[in-house]
């Protein structure tokens, strides 16, 4: 049994255990507590004005990353806003393309739509990066119902707001879910982003759910990275035949996660190989480029079979021409595509794009709670190295995620409570098994 399925048997002990988990909520919120007690006595927008991020103050090379001590709070400045105190973010392949100005038009205007008649191309800036967030809230809007402070949480930071890479961010209570109760923070802080894209694609592109995914054959390529793994664990917990394509080097993990069929896509014989198999029912695509001309054909025609690629221009062609002429550029790129592909052999062509749910995360939570779903974690980096963090992420060639603990002393607590909540729970259980 593989290691990957042994943690998996660990959160399960300790999820059944309710002994064990009433230990781990009260530890915890103890634990909140000091932080909270060492930090603030009621809001922190009231009573701290400035705090530490890593910022940028133009695009560029990992260079241009700035580590700030006097970034101004963000404070609750809508009713239905909640404030959260960053213990750990991660790293996407979106930050490094965002650090180097991707989709810098199309996300500035997301941010305010009156920049369209702004000559200031540095109104953006300071800008904080990081997409995905674990953490506790400090501060709710007069209207938040979900939340209140103490509450730990994560969430995954839409492109057009201010990131993680900082020691405070605000979102919308329909951003925010309710944290897994058997993840650290740093485990926690590797799925939200990547989860909330992956249900996107999956989902709304390409029609799959917990009800009708039972047998529909998936082939997902690039699958080793941050939303192929998460996608292949949802995939599985929902009874679907997952293929994937990696390199020969994660076939290990990718087959630990549950895929039924790994393909090394280095091989000279891969296309081949996949060729082979039976027609599938959905790809997920997150490579791009050549893979849209052969993974097309390994569709099974007119059956409503739907190829779903997360690699899309939409940001690109903003960037390159303009707002409209992007935008215009890229509706029509989608159209005949759609309209070739439909009627040359009835499949549908779609393309999958990240949407801020915090309702989505809520099911994830319990999926991952019930050990149907483990983080994957590659590296970890203290906050004091984003830069190295950064790095490490554009060598490429991912195994999960790259997480960054931000409030350090307050995740080794954390950690440490939810280490000794599951060697509590072990003991016991193995104490019942002496007794019986």
């Amino acid at each position: 049994m593989s290691s990957v399925r042994a943690m998996a048997s660990t959160r399960f002990v300790s999820l059944f255990n309710a002994k064990a988990a009433d230990s781990t909520k009260t530890l915890a919120r103890a634990g909140w507590s000091v932080c909270f007690r060492r930090n603030f006595i009621t809001s922190p927008s009231r009573l701290q004005s400035c705090m530490s991020a890593w910022v940028i103050d133009q695009y560029g090379t990992n260079g241009v990353l700035k580590f700030a001590e006097e970034i101004t709070v963000p404070t609750v400045n809508s009713p239905s806003e909640v404030m959260i105190k960053v213990h750990a973010a991660s790293l996407n392949p979106l930050d490094i393309s965002m650090r180097g100005g991707y989709g810098a038009k199309f996300l500035k205007l997301r941010r305010d739509p009156m920049s369209v008649m702004d000559n200031n191309n540095d109104s953006e800036f300071p800008l904080i990066l990081g997409r995905d967030v674990s953490g506790v809230v400090v501060d709710c809007g007069s209207e938040v119902t979900h939340f209140v402070p103490g509450d730990e949480v994560w969430a995954a930071v839409p492109p057009w707001k201010q990131g993680s890479l900082a020691e405070f961010v605000t979102l919308t209570e329909y951003e925010v879910s309710q944290k897994p109760k058997l993840l650290s923070h740093t485990e926690a802080a590797s799925i939200p982003y990547v989860a909330n894209t992956a249900l996107s694609a999956l989902v709304n592109a390409g029609g799959l759910c917990r009800d009708s995914s039972s047998n529909k054959r998936v082939l997902i390529t690039g699958g080793s990275g941050g939303v192929g793994t998460f996608s292949i664990q949802l995939l599985k917990a929902w009874g679907a035949h997952v293929t994937v394509t990696c390199s020969q080097n994660a076939e290990g993990l990718i087959r630990g996660l549950g895929a039924d069929e790994v393909v090394d896509y280095t091989a000279e014989d891969a296309h081949e190989q996949l060729g082979m198999m039976e027609k599938f029912d959905v790809i997920l695509d997150s490579v791009g480029g050549e893979t849209e001309h052969w993974a097309m054909g390994l569709l099974k025609p007119w059956s409503g079979a739907k190829y779903v690629t997360l690699v899309t221009p939409l940001l690109f062609n903003t960037d390159s021409m303009g707002l409209l002429g992007g935008m215009f550029q890229t509706g029509y790129t989608l159209h005949s595509k759609a309209t070739q592909n439909i009627v040359s052999s009835g499949v549908f062509y779609r393309w999958g794009f990240y949407a801020p749910d915090g309702p989505a995360l809520d099911e994830v939570s319990k999926l991952m709670d019930a050990g149907k779903i483990l983080p994957v974690v590659e590296a970890q980096f203290p906050f004091t190295q984003v830069p190295q963090a950064f790095q490490k992420l554009e060598q490429g060639h991912a195994r999960g995620k790259t997480v960054v603990r931000v409030a350090e002393e307050d995740e080794r607590q954390a950690e440490e409570l939810v280490q000794d909540s599951r060697t509590e729970s072990e003991q016991e259980v193995q104490e019942t098994a002496k007794q019986n």
